[in-house]
């Protein structure tokens, strides 16, 4: 029996990200408003954004869901009603929550609106999965510490919908749950303020001698002792789905457009050859090749571990000591505006005669050359500097998309 297509669920962390994030193949965005987020950092969404995501989305098939996922103090309700109200005016499709009050409160307030369980509410079993469903949940996003075979047994266990991280930055908590940056600097993670104090280099220091300082060597980049390398399942997506998996989730509203972009791209991709693979053939084992891999590496990580997946991972898979991999591109245009006169947001410096690559949608790299550069006046440049609108004429032509982004290797 066929399993219904697998979600691919992209983070949005302002407008520009989520139209950029659907134009790659994202059948649903997550974002936050300016309130009741665990990315208070991110740019967010006013209201007047979060209006446009909707009718943006909606016009291109894709669905929006909103992160009201802080765990609330008694003073975090003030208005949270009426944000609610508003959420389900503008018709997003559905609201990310961990907190029980806060649950109850928009089964109440906004019944019509399905209710996703955030993976910070920890579910590590089909018992609490199944309670969670008695309260009205319509999909669960487990917990990042499980296993494929925990994945499995909780599917069993449950009727509504699955959600799964498979790549991106990993907390050193139990699914985010952390106060590690409350501690020491006063920014609550859980009310999405985090100062991601795991990132920190660190030195050791002897309690019966203050101010001595001692080296922990651990590699040229320094110590992170609590740092874990970034998520990534790319090669394990035919399992979740065999599984019953029914989205997968990438992390990062805080990343930049490069990652909005190439992520989401390469993720699309493979789901799309997984089903093509699927439907020539569903019983054999589907092979992922060479592809996928060798595109995320150029967007650049703390090196990759593919976590809980096969069981309780070990200090190679935990500790920053695994294979960095620096960024090898940068972000060169974005497309504003495609026709006959294509406009072009320049994000990195370039000049006439560089070679780019337009990153177009799936997996396909179109190299190009830049002939001429014009201004917004017909002027012919011989550079164009970031943060300015131009016209180009390259070599060869290129079937220009909104929202695609072209990229310059980084020197």
């Amino acid at each position: 029996m066929s399993h219904p297509r697998c979600e691919l669920l992209a983070p949005a962390g302002n407008l520009e990200k989520l139209k950029i994030a659907i134009h790659y193949g994202a059948d649903a965005v997550y974002l936050g408003g300016k309130q009741f987020s665990l990315r208070a950092q991110a740019a967010n969404f006013n209201k007047d954004e979060l209006q446009e995501a909707v009718n943006f989305a909606h016009q291109h098939a894709a669905r929006i869901f909103v992160t009201v996922n802080i765990f609330a103090h008694n003073r975090d309700f003030k208005g949270l009603a009426d944000y609610l109200k508003f959420l389900a005016e503008i018709r997003v499709d559905g609201l990310i929550i961990s907190d029980p009050g806060i649950l109850s409160l928009a089964r109440k307030i906004v019944p019509q609106l399905k209710i996703h369980l955030s993976t910070q509410a920890n579910v590590t079993n089909g018992e609490s999965a199944s309670f969670w469903e008695q309260q009205g949940v319509s999909r669960i996003n487990l917990a990042r510490e499980l296993s494929l075979a925990e994945i499995r047994e909780i599917r069993k266990k449950i009727s509504a919908k699955i959600e799964v991280f498979v790549h991106g930055a990993l907390c050193i908590s139990y699914s985010g749950r952390c106060m590690l940056s409350l501690y020491l600097t006063g920014r609550d993670a859980n009310k999405g303020l985090c100062a991601h104090p795991c990132r920190y280099s660190y030195r050791l220091e002897e309690a019966k001698r203050p101010g001595q300082f001692f080296p922990v060597e651990e590699d040229e980049r320094g110590t992170h002792i609590f740092n874990s390398k970034d998520l990534c399942l790319i090669n394990r997506l035919p399992e979740l789905i065999t599984a019953g998996v029914d989205s997968i989730k990438i992390e990062g509203r805080m990343k930049g457009i490069y990652y909005a972009a190439g992520i989401v791209r390469i993720y699309r991709a493979a789901l799309d050859h997984i089903y093509r693979c699927l439907e020539k053939n569903p019983v054999e084992p589907v092979v992922m090749g060479e592809t996928f891999m060798e595109e995320i590496v150029k967007l650049g990580s703390r090196g990759y571990t593919e976590n809980f997946i096969d069981g309780s991972p070990d200090e190679d898979d935990m500790l920053y000591s695994g294979p960095r991999v620096d960024q090898t591109y940068v972000p060169a245009l974005l497309i504003r505006k495609k026709g006959p006169d294509t406009l072009f947001d320049i994000r990195h410096k370039i000049k006439q005669g560089d070679r780019l690559e337009y990153m177009a949608q799936g997996l396909a790299n179109l190299d190009f050359e830049i002939k001429t550069i014009y201004d917004l006046n017909g002027v012919r440049l011989d550079q164009a500097q970031p943060n300015t609108l131009i016209r180009l004429e390259t070599l060869p032509e290129i079937d220009w998309q909104e929202h695609g982004l072209v990229r310059k290797v980084q020197h």
